[in-house]
């Protein structure tokens, strides 16, 4: 297997270097000189790479004068159309809200849709493109078309009726969804668990347009604090003097394994002369199929992580990313890539089976494990990124901890998957020592053992982030 060294220093081809060899913009957009690093090669003197499209878009009205003018506007609006909001529509509002999704301004127009699903990016009014790999749109139905014909502007209401936002310049066209499912997925077998939840049952019709949100979007789950928009994280980043950042998505509780290569990447920044590279450790907190532990329970599980010293809390951010999670693999991980660069993210981890899940109705996995890093590095719009393949690790049982698998000793490793992780869990059986810290161990074990409680042993309902 590869070293890390190996794999930061010839994973990516000339074209996927950050900037030309001699220079490069640091946040601010002015050029800064490189200098030769210990690893050897040129090591780049970086801060916080430009978000997609060069500014950073934020659609929430000011605190202020302006966010009071624009409620007062949308209360006296009787006239508009009101179009009641999904928990998934309200997850793709606040990613839209707060730039995630930039340059994108609001909800998809249909030659946004069709550059989206055919060839996965925009093209920008200079030529350039950048990277939009998933569909970010609003299904109505037949008669919410007819009461929205007609209007330049409609306001999107949260499941109890309050305003949230208006979609101004609006265009309605055809929500065809099989083509949709079939290029998001690669497929449109029975089963997918985000086309169950928010497509099958949508409206015929897709209605796009300019997003004005109201004021920022708020969930009153005692998380909010996590939830940092790309602009926060840009200055926590720079309040921190990042000159490096390494992105690490997850679903799943963090265990040593994990930590291990997320402070092996770290060692490695440091040996190409970086001088305070920050972990992003960025759990996604939208919508997520049922048999995932949900997002409070992974919050309590990462600050464990960070109680108990297995991640440097001063070299690492813990953020809640808010988009929905849809499972599309190859497809969805370059939007998982592509949105971290809004945060000012210019180095990305990527697994095994990224955004992937096992197949519906066939005993194998719905995507090629290794196609997610492969197209990372040929996406297009993603060429600033550097893409940092994940090692694999294992149980080393003659160290009696995480390890990074040495394939000229197989037998000396035993890989522990997340179904049996969560076996373990449930039936309150421990792992290896040196698997997870005890304290993130217990949280997991008590979430089973509520489950048990409440629900006889049974997986209960996705429950909103």
């Amino acid at each position: 297997m590869a070293s890390m060294a190996a794999l930061f220093t010839k994973s990516h081809a000339p074209a996927r270097s950050l900037l030309p060899k001699s220079s490069r913009c640091d946040a601010s957009g002015s050029l800064v000189h490189l200098r030769r690093g210990p690893v050897g090669g040129m090591a780049i003197r970086c801060a916080l790479i430009e978000p997609d499209g060069g500014k950073l878009v934020e659609l929430i009205a000011p605190i202020g004068f302006e966010r009071e003018e624009r409620r007062r506007e949308v209360a006296q609006a009787g006239d508009l159309p009101r179009i009641k909001l999904s928990q998934i529509d309200l997850e793709w509002v606040h990613v839209l809200s707060e730039g995630w999704a930039s340059p994108l301004r609001g909800f998809m127009r249909e030659a946004e849709f069709l550059q989206t699903l055919h060839f996965n990016c925009l093209r920008m009014d200079d030529a350039s493109v950048v990277n939009m790999s998933l569909p970010i749109v609003l299904a109505i139905d037949d008669v919410q078309k007819m009461a929205v014909e007609g209007h330049d502007k409609v306001v999107l209401v949260d499941a109890n009726s309050k305003p949230v936002a208006t979609l101004t310049d609006i265009e309605i066209y055809k929500h065809n969804k099989e083509e949709r499912i079939a290029r998001t997925w690669g497929t449109t077998v029975a089963g997918l668990p985000y086309v169950e939840q928010a497509i099958t049952n949508a409206g015929n019709w897709l209605v796009g347009g300019d997003l004005d949100v109201i004021e920022p979007i708020k969930y009153n789950d005692g998380l909010d604090h996590y939830r940092l928009s790309p602009a926060e994280l840009r200055e926590e980043f720079e309040r921190r003097n990042a000159d490096a950042v390494f992105a690490f998505q997850l679903r799943n509780p963090v265990h040593n394994g994990h930590a291990l290569l997320m402070t092996d990447t770290r060692r490695h920044l440091l040996e190409m002369g970086y001088k305070n590279p920050i972990l992003l450790l960025h759990p996604l907190g939208g919508y997520t199929k049922a048999d995932d532990v949900p997002l409070s329970w992974r919050m309590k599980q990462h600050e464990k992580v960070l109680e108990e010293g297995v991640l440097d809390p001063e070299t690492t951010v813990v953020a809640i990313f808010p988009s929905p999670m849809l499972y599309a693999g190859p497809t969805e991980v370059q939007w998982h890539a592509k949105a971290r660069i809004n945060a000012g993210a210019n180095f990305y981890i990527v697994g095994r089976d990224p955004a992937g899940m096992s197949h519906p109705t066939e005993k194998r996995d719905l995507y090629d494990a290794d196609h997610g890093k492969k197209v990372l590095r040929m996406a297009p719009g993603l060429e600033r990124l550097n893409i940092l393949p994940f090692k694999v690790a294992a149980y080393d049982k003659t160290q009696g901890k995480m390890a990074f698998f040495d394939p000229s000793r197989p037998q000396d490793f035993q890989f522990i998957s997340g179904t049996k992780m969560r076996n373990l869990a449930k039936n309150r059986e421990d792992p290896p020592d040196g698997f997870m810290c005890p304290g993130g161990w217990k949280v997991l074990v008590d979430y089973y053992d509520s489950l048990a409680l409440q629900e006889g042993a049974k997986m209960r309902e996705p429950v909103p982030a």
